[in-house]
């Protein structure tokens, strides 16, 4: 009886904790499906993270590809993404299974995940000075074929979001949920790299002799993330895709599926408010291997794990904060306050000087890079927040717009954000470093003797490398926490939007008042009448949207196909 009593207990509080922060239903009813959607950022989380900190100072100081030639490798792929992201987008929105529109997709993408990640970081026994035209054909190629990789997985995915979880919080509560597994997937990545550097005795400077470890960490990694994205496949539920309609398909369709995307005022807000959001943080994850190594003059390959590391644990301790903002204030709130945190992280680039070790002066600036690392992660998880949580209502004004449910289209442009601005800025700031006489390879021992400096690059270099990483980065913050706060979808447009959308399925018409027509008018950035809510619309019917006692949209559509997808055993 006192075992039953203790149960009894555990699950009172568990259910209580569950209410505390806002999550409806059992841990099995909610919790689980939530977990199952999110392993697969585990790889999206922690394949990301150390590509953009290492890839390029891999090729330059580790292959030895001249960073110019190097930052050609990410050009490359960009363009391939430019190609193979909107296909996707596509595939998966007229895809017709049983087992729905993308899941098949995670399991597709498994093998091309183990090659190219195993692949992206092993040399194979070359060095791009004594093999230059193998190690770009060789490079170029495992980058393309790793963006062709997570396309597969990362579209569908992210496609898969507004069907699971179609309220406004509980899309809030998928993400917050991805964030926890981004930081299960992004520290382990750190320590494994760093586990390796000190088996195989690389901990001190990144060069040829941290092959061995950035082989066996892509070894080791490609089957950690493979098995996160397996998870997710078997273990996600999805609705059948057979009764999809299709037009057939060329190239003026695929061509007005993206252009209609853009029609989206509410679409268009979020593009460029996440563009400038990718801008600064892939400057400044690109460029801060280059800055702790010789601005800040503080590297070795074991410290900047560990500084990873921290800031990886920062970014994850602001969740609690940026969860709790946007469940009790909208979306944006949290992205609001703690941007400005961000800001101060990267305005502390500006002021760091080269020093002599052992000095006061290096204390001092090891203190602010500290610093640098506890402020950015945590101001900069504000706007990654809002921008992951915003995502997936923006299908549903699409639909108001279009009356489709695109939402293969619509992830293509959020992931291809994400992933083309990241690989687009190592170039960039390939280029930039270059232009200001960054030295790379083992031209830095070579322009140390013959120049006779303390610290293995020009002054010059250290002006690109606070450019990189502090004056473009803070601009770029600024422009997107200005769009943010222009962002005007709020929970109860969200919610009326929706409302209006299954009234009109339900009856052919919905009857608005004057200010639900304002609001949608004004996210939307469209005359009522030009959308598809508004089309046929007979205002004689009078559907009007119904509302509870707080003065809150209900949706006519009952979710019971949801709740039956939940408790669906494959």
């Amino acid at each position: 009886m006192p075992k039953n009593n203790e149960a009894e207990n555990r699950i009172t509080i568990g259910q209580r904790a569950l209410n505390v922060i806002g999550v409806k239903g059992t841990f099995k009813e909610s919790v689980v499906p939530m977990m199952n959607y999110c392993y697969v950022n585990i790889f999206l989380g922690g394949g990301g993270y150390l590509i953009s900190q290492y890839f390029l100072a891999f090729l330059t100081d580790v292959v030895h590809f001249d960073i110019k030639v190097a930052t050609a490798i990410s050009t490359i792929a960009v363009f391939w993404d430019a190609i193979t992201d909107p296909v996707m987008g596509i595939i998966s929105d007229r895809t017709r299974s049983k087992t729905g529109k993308h899941r098949r997709y995670l399991l597709w993408g498994i093998p091309f995940l183990l090659i190219s990640y195993s692949m992206l970081w092993n040399s194979a026994g070359m060095d791009a000075e004594q093999a230059p035209i193998k190690c770009f054909v060789y490079y170029t190629f495992s980058y393309m074929l790793y963006k062709t990789a997570y396309t597969i997985i990362s579209i569908p995915h992210t496609a898969m979001l507004p069907e699971l979880a179609p309220e406004y919080n509980q899309r809030t509560q998928y993400t917050s949920v991805s964030y926890i597994f981004n930081s299960c997937g992004m520290i382990p990545s750190y320590i494994v790299f760093l586990i390796l550097c000190s088996v195989f005795g690389a901990s001190q400077e990144l060069d040829s002799s941290s092959k061995q470890p950035f082989l066996w960490s892509g070894i080791i990694l490609s089957v950690f993330y493979s098995v996160a994205v397996f998870a997710t496949y078997k273990t996600v539920r999805e609705p059948s895709s057979l009764d999809n309609k299709n037009e057939p398909f060329d190239l003026k369709l695929f061509i007005s599926e993206y252009r209609l995307v853009l029609k989206s005022r509410a679409f268009r807000q979020y593009f460029f408010m996440n563009f400038f959001w990718q801008i600064s943080t892939g400057f400044f994850s690109t460029t801060k291997i280059y800055y702790i190594k010789y601005l800040a003059n503080q590297y070795s390959v074991a410290k900047y794990a560990i500084l990873n590391t921290v800031a990886g644990v920062f970014e994850t301790a602001a969740f609690p904060l940026n969860y709790a903002l946007t469940m009790k204030f909208g979306k944006k709130k949290c992205g609001t306050i703690v941007t400005p945190f961000m800001i101060i992280g990267l305005a502390i680039g500006l002021f760091m000087k080269t020093s002599q070790e052992n000095t006061a002066l290096s204390k001092v600036m090891f203190i602010l890079l500290i610093l640098s690392q506890v402020f950015y992660p945590f101001g900069m998880s504000g706007l990654g927040f809002v921008s992951n949580n915003v995502f997936p209502d923006l299908t549903d004004v699409d639909e108001l717009i279009t009356g489709r449910r695109r939402e293969g289209v619509i992830s293509t442009f959020s992931t291809f954000i994400k992933k083309s601005v990241n690989s687009a800025m190592i170039s960039v700031v390939g280029l930039i470093l270059g232009f200001f006489g960054l030295v790379t390879g083992s031209e830095v021992e070579l322009y140390e003797k013959v120049n006779k400096a303390i610290y293995p690059q020009p002054e010059s270099a250290m002006t690109g490398i606070r450019l990189c990483i502090a004056f473009i980065p803070i601009i770029s913050a600024i422009a997107s926490w200005y769009l943010l706060k222009k962002f005007q979808m709020t929970k109860d447009d969200h919610t009326m939007i929706r409302a209006a959308i299954a009234t009109k399925r339900k009856f052919g018409s919905v009857t608005l008042s004057d200010y639900e027509k304002e609001r949608i008018e004004i996210v939307t950035g469209q005359k009522l009448s030009e959308t598809w809510l508004g089309e046929d619309n007979d205002e004689t019917q009078g559907h009007t949207l119904d509302k509870n006692e707080n003065g809150e949209y209900l949706i006519i559509l009952e979710l019971e196909e949801q709740k039956k997808l939940q408790n669906k055993t494959i």
